[in-house]
């Protein structure tokens, strides 16, 4: 099967109704009127009005003009990627919280993406952004050598990552708690060096590699019962 023939799969494969509430929701987020959304999409208000409307298929050339139309990415309308736009959740169903175990946490984590690692300084409590990778049981992230935290070294902190689908009021949240600490092993450093994954988003000169290996990992999932897990 060949990649477009993935993503139109894809696009048909979304929940009934799903598509629709997430266009919904985006588009009152800009401030936008469906006759706005339909112009830019170059789509006809009736079809719009359609797939707002309706537990509707879409075709994957005009779900990617729909997001361009929406200041959005495909995924986010399929409720595939990470880090959806918050807003007013899901109304009508009520959200069941479940537990996770230690091995469904680690497969969330799995993937990669940003989370956030939390930790004391002089000034008070402190969570920053970074991107991060799992290997052998730990979390990896890299920093700039005298930043807030290549200084946590030594310290315990906290790591939080989510996914979150506003829209649907559902989503999930992992916390790991343990003590960071640099990588200095050479052997450890030039595999990183070659590999160099994750790239930080935030750019710079950022050679200075930190672990986390987890004292404890806890994680909820939240979702609705009309709806399947993520």
């Amino acid at each position: 099967m060949s990649a477009r023939d993935r993503e139109r799969a894809t696009a048909r494969s979304a929940h009934p109704g799903d598509l629709g509430r997430r266009v919904v929701h985006r588009r009152e987020q800009l401030g936008l009127t469906r006759e706005q959304v339909a112009e830019r999409a170059g789509m006809a208000v009736n079809y719009l009005d359609y797939l707002e409307t309706s537990p509707a298929a879409i075709d994957i050339d005009a779900l990617t003009r729909l997001a361009g139309a929406l200041d959005t990415a495909v995924g986010r309308l399929l409720g595939s990627a990470r880090g959806t736009p918050s807003g007013p959740g899901r109304r009508g169903t009520e959200p069941v919280p479940e537990e996770l175990a230690a091995w469904e946490c680690w497969a969330k984590m799995a993937p990669r993406g940003v989370g956030r690692v939390a930790l004391t300084t002089p000034d008070g409590p402190l969570a920053l952004p970074v991107n991060y990778r799992v290997q052998d049981a730990t979390l990896l992230y890299r920093t700039t050598a005298d930043g807030v935290l290549a200084r946590a070294a030594g310290s315990r902190v906290a790591f939080e990552v989510d996914q979150l689908d506003d829209a649907l009021g559902q989503g999930w949240s992992v916390l790991v708690t343990g003590t960071a600490e640099q990588v200095t092993e050479p052997e450890v450093l030039e595999w990183l060096a070659r590999h160099a994954d994750p790239r930080p988003w935030a750019g710079g000169h950022r050679d200075t590699w930190l672990r986390i290996k987890p004292d404890t990992i806890t994680g909820r999932r939240i979702r609705t019962p009309d709806l399947p897990n993520d």
